[in-house]
């Protein structure tokens, strides 16, 4: 039987997915798309963690 989470919930394993696999120097485009499909995201909430991982003016 399926758990039911809570969105929130889905969005932080979906960064903490992101950040994981980015240290293994994986593009970021390819790693939101991943996040979407594994942690079935709303639009919303891929949008959601996009901004998050955007880089800062510093970084650029």
């Amino acid at each position: 039987m399926a758990t039911i989470m809570p969105t929130s919930e889905l969005v932080r394993k979906a960064a903490q997915y992101i950040e994981d696999e980015r240290k293994e120097g994986r593009p970021l485009p390819v790693l939101l798309d991943e996040a979407g499909m594994r942690f079935n995201l709303s639009p919303k909430d891929a949008q959601m963690l996009q901004d998050l991982f955007k880089p800062t003016k510093a970084e650029r």
